[in-house]
């Protein structure tokens, strides 16, 4: 897929080091005229800037902004004299862009009701350009004009114009409200695969003014003038640039090379730099915490303290703390010194070839980590680009790759990684990869299909998945031309994630009392299949459909085999009680109480050690109890999830022997104490699983000696929230940004 001119000439202008841009909008009447439905050249002129800006915005840009309206009722500008220059107003000048300028063009422009020649604004922006970069070391000057050309200008001054643009430097675009027709040189070159909810322009070709054409002809002899005839190429309708800038520019990353010596045992040694090529982007997070009335953060002041788990609370230095780690249900103390022995130590970074092995031997299901790094020759260097190039055509025609032991720094995690070659005509490099040490790998092991016949597919239903696969192929050859097209291009598409934040982000900005709005359509069909795609497969999708039928499972009635209908019933007390008992869980026999001795509730199988001894009799219900309840604590003691798991065991079997020996008192009084220490150690998650669960209090409608409505019980699960106070987690690893941000 290939970048439009626009987005071509939008990366020209601001992604550049440093590039002042000015934004001249024209807000004369005519602006404002549109046909009934559709939107005004004004607001779609409008939704074109914030674009512009909020791109600018979260790309973080150092490129500087102005904006200079013409039409406007009053005049301010520095060239403005007598009947010169006149309803022009430099509305902002030459600064970075934030949320204010995206505020203002949102709120504060307002159309005008007067006309301005926008020739004399062209000259404006570029006094603006001329006086305010004085000083300043910028790399592109670029002017924006939007405008219908609906407005009378003068022609006198147009060669001179041209000319300074030319000495300037100042590079120039258009935007009008309608695209210029073919013959004119011109079509709408958007995207018509990105459907966006605005209305097409409101002045068709056939439409447009006597004024407007000889606009348009002014408007091409300036951009042939300074361009060639490529300069009709930066003359854009507001649709088209609507299409082109839906997205969200990502931010720009500078690249920061990585020096280092590829060592080959302990003689060969080659100096090389490292760039990261892959590395998967998270979104910046610059949360903070802020007063909710003021908005500043330096209104609020968070204080840790921290304490025994004892009835006073009482609070301890923190210097009189030290880390421990869980293992179990113990707590192995770790001090400072202990921690730095205990780290694997490096001597700094490390590139070193560990040996080399057939590149088949390197699955790629192997790959790992979350960056790749092309690995070039250290810059002006002859000797180590020799060197380097001969190893990567050696591994190349041997078909070979090398195993590299690597290392960022000494602070850095140590990784074990492939190092392909790779040759193209421009360049040629090394491509690291990490591989996975022992315990990062998951083994698992499933009953093969080929020696199960049930599950054995027949030849049409083989042919029909070969169909499928076929018919939904993103790559498309063409066999004349014999070139293959890439129909999803993934490094392409921006992602969804970030396009949905920073769309929020931006709403909560400028309307701070309005809901979010709902997901924009083009980010929804972002991660859709292609058309063609879809279209091609639907063919086979039908085979599939007739060939693999869905029935529904109906599940079949449980068995009961003698053993379960012989329970032991003799067991003492009123009829109500003995019934429960035996209409209870049919799936527990006298088979399971025979199968060892259980003697009391242990910690490898508590809920049915607990189930067994209800019904041994052995023990009362309340001794028992106790011993479940000890166990439930000493699991979440270890707040782990594992663990967690065990004790919603234990709760769901507690609850239901409750009701079947009337114990339901017993049981609301350990869940309402069991709540309290969930509060009190802060294990809301535990609790939220709870919730999830549905485990509450025993209620009336349950069992009949419990005094709990079912509304009450309802109530119980919820639990008061409290902050949480935040953790930074610190992860060491191989991420250059990473790192650096630590420095």
């Amino acid at each position: 897929m290939n970048k439009s001119a626009l987005e071509v000439q939008l990366e020209c202008c601001f992604e550049v080091r440093m590039a002042a841009v000015v934004l001249c909008m024209d807000v004369g009447f005519a602006m404002s005229n549109s046909s009934p439905g559709e939107e005004s050249p004004f607001e779609q002129a409008k939704k074109v800037m914030t674009m512009f800006v909020q791109r600018q915005v979260f790309a973080e840009s150092k490129d500087e902004i102005a904006l200079v309206l013409f039409g406007t009722d009053g005049t301010e500008n520095a060239l403005a004299q007598a009947d010169q220059y006149q309803n022009i107003t430099v509305h902002r000048h030459l600064m970075l862009p934030d949320f204010d300028l995206l505020e203002d063009i949102q709120s504060k422009i307002q159309p005008g009701s007067q006309h301005a020649d926008v020739l004399d604004a062209l000259v404006v922006c570029m006094d603006v350009i001329q006086q305010e970069t004085v000083g300043k070391k910028f790399d592109k000057r670029h002017i924006e004009v939007f405008t219908d050309l609906s407005s009378p200008f003068s022609k006198d001054q147009l060669d001179v114009i041209i000319h300074n643009l030319k000495q300037s430097g100042i590079s120039l675009q258009f935007f009008l409200p309608f695209p210029l027709g073919k013959e004119d040189g011109t079509g709408d070159r958007g995207d018509g695969n990105l459907r966006l909810d605005h209305h097409e322009p409101s002045f068709p070709q056939k439409g447009i003014t006597e004024q407007q054409k000889e606009g348009i002809e002014v408007v091409k002899r300036v951009m042939i003038s300074l361009e060639g005839e490529d300069g009709l190429d930066e003359i854009y309708s507001f649709s088209e640039s609507l299409r082109q800038l839906c997205v969200f520019k990502k931010i720009e990353r500078r690249s920061v090379p990585w020096p280092c010596q590829l060592t080959i045992g302990s003689h060969l040694s080659i100096k090389i730099v490292a760039y990261k090529s892959i590395i998967q982007e998270k979104i910046k997070k610059t949360w903070t915490v802020v007063d909710a009335r003021t908005l500043k953060k330096e209104d609020i002041q968070k204080e840790t303290v921290y304490c025994l788990n004892d009835d006073d609370e009482t609070e301890v230095p923190k210097e009189d703390t030290i880390q421990g780690f869980r293992y179990g249900s113990d707590i192995v103390p770790f001090s400072k010194v202990d921690e730095e022995q205990m780290k694997y130590k490096l001597e700094g970074k490390c590139f070193s070839v560990l040996g080399f092995c057939r590149s088949s031997q390197v699955q790629r299901k192997f790959f790992m980590g979350n960056q790749v790094l092309k690995v070039f020759a250290a810059k002006d260097d002859e000797a180590a680009a020799v060197a380097l190039s001969s190893l990567i055509h050696a591994l190349d025609e041997l078909n070979m790759v090398a195993i590299v032991r690597y290392a960022y720094d000494k602070r850095a995690n140590l990784q074990v990684g492939v190092a392909f070659p790779h040759i193209k005509d421009a360049y040629e490099c090394l491509v690291y990869i990490q591989l996975p040490f022992m315990e990062d790998l998951r083994q698992y092991m499933f009953s093969s299909l080929k020696n199960n016949k049930k599950y054995t597919p027949t030849e049409a239903q083989l042919n029909a998945v070969d169909a499928l696969i076929d018919s939904m192929s993103l790559v498309k050859k063409d066999e004349e031309e014999d070139t293959i097209e890439d129909l999803f291009p993934t490094t392409k598409i921006p992602n969804p994630e970030f396009q949905r934040f920073f769309q929020c982000l931006l709403h909560r900005a400028l309307y701070p009392q309005e809901p979010l709005p709902p997901i924009q359509q083009h980010i929804l069909n972002m991660l859709d299949p292609p058309t063609e795609v879809t279209a091609k497969s639907q063919i086979a999708l039908s085979e599939i459909k007739t060939l693999f039928p869905l029935t529904e499972a109906i599940k079949k009635k449980d068995q009961i085999t003698a053993q379960d209908i012989f329970q032991d019933n003799h067991e003492e007390g009123p009829d109500s009680k003995k019934r429960k008992t035996e209409e209870g869980d049919i799936h527990f026999s006298i088979s399971s109480m025979t199968e060892g001795s259980v003697t009391s509730v242990g910690s490898v199988n508590p809920a049915e050690n607990f189930r067994v001894l209800v019904r041994q009799k052995n023990a009362s219900f309340e001794e028992v109890s106790h011993q479940l309840i000890s166990r439930i604590e000493q699991f979440l003691d270890t707040n782990e999830t594992l663990y967690f798991m065990k004790s919603m065991d234990c709760i769901k079997a507690f609850r239901e022997e409750a009701i079947q020996f009337s114990e339901e008192q017993r049981f609301n009084s350990f869940l309402k104490a069991l709540q309290e220490k969930v509060k009190m150690k802060q294990l809301n998650h535990f609790w939220e699983i709870v919730v999830q669960d549905g485990i509450t209090l025993i209620s009336k409608d349950e069992a009949s000696g419990s005094s709990v409505t079912a509304e009450e019980a309802k109530k119980f699960l919820a639990l008061e929230e409290k902050p949480d106070e935040e953790a930074a987690i610190y992860e060491e690893g191989g991420d250059v940004d990473d790192l650096l941000d630590m420095i």
